[in-house]
């Protein structure tokens, strides 16, 4: 009897170590995904012209986007305007650069908390290099002066977004602040 107790016993406690490995190994993944993980951004073409979306580019744009979105983020916290290289070209690489230098000189710092974009195609060039979207951005903005927060305020803001195609990706050319309009 006493030998037969031991033996449950010890597959018990296997069990439960068993159980409490996949437990911790669940909730890493789950950290590393998030913290890997891309803002969501909803792409609307219905409405696009002079000429409509491909399928291809449609995933491809939504891609770029939020990996835009993702790398502006950190450049922003970390203060490294290199980082805008992948997914920035032009008026808006320029302006997030200059940004990120103020940033640098007066140590004050802005902090985004993405939680989604909601993006409208307004025009696909006939040629296919430029693409104008219209984004409705639902963000947290947190501006902190060293490690205290000054400033925190969340909502919705939209932007004007023009993308042109790079090599291999599409790139963010400007990115503009505009009010709200109501469909």
């Amino acid at each position: 009897m006493r030998k037969l107790a031991m033996t449950i016993l010890r597959r018990l406690i296997l069990l439960l170590a068993a159980g409490l490995v996949i437990v911790c190994f669940s909730f890493l993944q789950s950290q590393i995904h998030a913290a890997g993980s891309l803002p969501q951004v909803q792409l609307n073409a219905d409405n696009v012209g002079p000429r409509g979306i491909e399928e291809l580019t449609s995933k491809t744009i939504t891609r770029d986007y939020a990996n835009a979105w993702k790398t502006m983020a950190e450049a922003l916290d970390k203060n490294r305007p290199d980082l805008l290289d992948g997914y920035f070209t032009g008026f808006a690489k320029d302006k997030l650069a200059q940004l990120i230098a103020q940033q640098k000189q007066t140590g004050i710092r802005i902090k985004y908390d993405d939680r989604g974009h909601k993006v409208d195609a307004l025009f696909y060039s006939p040629s296919g290099d430029a693409m104008q979207l219209r984004d409705r951005a639902q963000l947290g903005i947190e501006i902190r002066d060293g490690g205290k927060v000054i400033h925190n305020e969340q909502g919705t803001v939209q932007y004007l977004v023009l993308m042109t195609p790079g090599a291999d990706r599409w790139l963010v050319r400007d990115l503009v602040t505009t009010p709200e309009v109501k469909p």
